[in-house]
């Protein structure tokens, strides 16, 4: 397609974060051709911002459009046209529930690009993303790029944000949650610098996404969904409607991960809310309920039957898997087990996939699975004081086997373990990889002097 001609759907979900702006002005400001750039925001915000904000920051030509459930604001900067879906914190469902309400607004741009609410971009961003994925359409006629991207900090007021190049980066696997889904981390693609193209990728970003505008009607966020499970499902949801994963090659954008002192839906939508009427569900409440219907679509709950859980099963929905490949085809791709919860040794080692794996009758080689364990270690101070303990010096956590025999540990010295005491409660996650067959059976918990001496030792059976 033409860069002339050319348009992007931006997508971008908010929950009270004073970064919108910056953000919105920043990713206008750094595109060369921000006029063909329609922006739709779902803009979770608290009673003490209005929509003044953006008047006093020179977006123009305000108009409202009344609506239910929620009013429609519109705003022009910059040349791009902004739309805020305008709502209330307390009537949030969550973050994949409001880039459901954007997706809704898709009026058939060329290109779609996910984001976050806060982020800064490199100059002709738009661009440089266009050529990077029309790049790819001699061998991908649907590809996708997306990224875990390099992290900023906000500069404070009216200090400039330095951009300089980063490395590339790519989504390795980290574990699969308790809940369920695969939890990712970062990792800098080897030779970067030598790359000229985008490179396979596994896995799918919910802060960086760019394909075809296409992607924002074929492949829609579950609103069923709260917030974890929504990178791995999407990743092969979109794989099975025939798209493509590819990392960026260089630089576009940068991403705020931490965001200190920031409100978070789970500072709001918490037990007291629910109980006074603000809200209809908890935040929890809200997550668990997502995280089995993630199970349910990975088939990796035992069948149900006529249960809640058959009633929450996404599967053939609109929210389901597509028909151009399998979830199988995925497992092969990606060299994952769902069910299992395991993965290839390639996929720990971070190697790129391999498109060509996926053809008729490919299954994976069960025999080379490594299983991802992550298991909760709790003890009450009554049962071992790991705060409190005055000659303890080291904390080792076991996995144990049905054996009593140690399968995984992790020792820390004590300051670092106490890091994990809550109240009276000690309380951290045990995350670690080990043969598929092999599952713990229980934890260990030990506290020893500078010695070496054991002082107290905790065994609880895994829940």
């Amino acid at each position: 397609m033409s860069q002339t001609t050319s348009t992007i759907f931006v997508q971008i979900a908010s929950y009270r974060d004073p970064e919108l702006i910056p953000t919105l002005r920043d990713l206008i400001g750094s595109a060369a051709f921000p006029d063909r750039l329609r922006i739709v925001v779902c803009w979770q915000h608290g009673p003490d911002e209005h929509v003044g904000i953006f008047l006093s920051q020179q977006f123009l030509q305000w108009e409202l459009q009344p609506g239910s459930p929620f009013n429609l604001h519109t705003f022009t900067f910059g040349g791009a046209r902004i739309e805020l879906i305008d709502v209330p914190h307390e009537q949030s469902q969550g973050a994949c529930w409001a880039r459901n309400q954007i997706q809704q607004r898709y009026r058939d741009e060329a290109y779609t690009l996910q984001l976050d609410s806060h982020h800064r971009f490199v100059a002709n961003w738009d661009t440089a993303v266009i050529g990077m994925l029309e790049q790819l359409r001699p061998r991908s006629p649907k590809p996708l790029l997306t990224a875990y991207l390099s992290f900023y900090t906000p500069p404070a007021p009216d200090t400039p944000f330095i951009k300089k190049e980063e490395p590339a980066l790519g989504m390795r696997f980290d574990r699969f949650s308790r809940g369920g889904p695969i939890l990712f981390r970062s990792f800098t693609l080897p030779n970067w610098r030598t790359l000229h193209e985008p490179v396979p990728a596994r896995f799918y970003s919910g802060h960086f996404a760019f394909a075809d505008g296409a992607f924002a009607r074929e492949v829609q966020h579950d609103p069923d969904y709260f917030f974890h499970g929504e990178e791995i499902s999407i990743a092969v949801r979109a794989f099975t409607h025939g798209y493509d994963l590819y990392h960026p090659h260089r630089t576009l954008a940068w991403h705020e991960y931490v965001r200190d002192g920031r409100r978070k839906i789970w500072d709001d939508h918490d037990k007291t809310a629910r109980d006074d009427g603000r809200v209809r569900l908890t935040w929890s409440e809200r997550n668990d309920l997502s995280m089995a219907r993630n199970r349910v679509l990975f088939g990796m709950e035992p069948e149900a039957g006529d249960t809640e859980l058959s009633r929450n099963d996404p599967r053939g929905s609109a929210y389901g898997f597509g028909t151009a490949r399998s979830l199988a085809d995925y497992e092969v791709y990606a060299g994952i087990s769902f069910r299992d919860r395991a993965v290839q040794p390639e996929v720990l080692a971070h190697a790129p996939p391999d498109l060509g794996a996926v053809r008729p009758g490919a299954t994976l080689d069960r025999a080379t699975l490594r299983r991802s364990n992550d298991v909760r270690v709790v003890a009450h101070h009554t049962s071992i004081d790991v705060a409190a303990c005055p000659r303890a010096t080291r904390c080792t956590v076991q996995a144990l086997r049905d054996d009593g025999t140690v399968l995984h540990e992790d020792d820390a010295d004590i300051e670092a373990a106490r890091q994990h005491c809550h109240g009276e409660w000690f309380d951290r996650d045990l995350a670690f990889m080990s043969d598929l067959g092999v599952k713990p059976a229980a934890f260990r918990i030990v506290l020893r002097d500078a010695h070496g001496e054991t002082l107290k030792a905790f065994t609880s059976a895994v829940g």
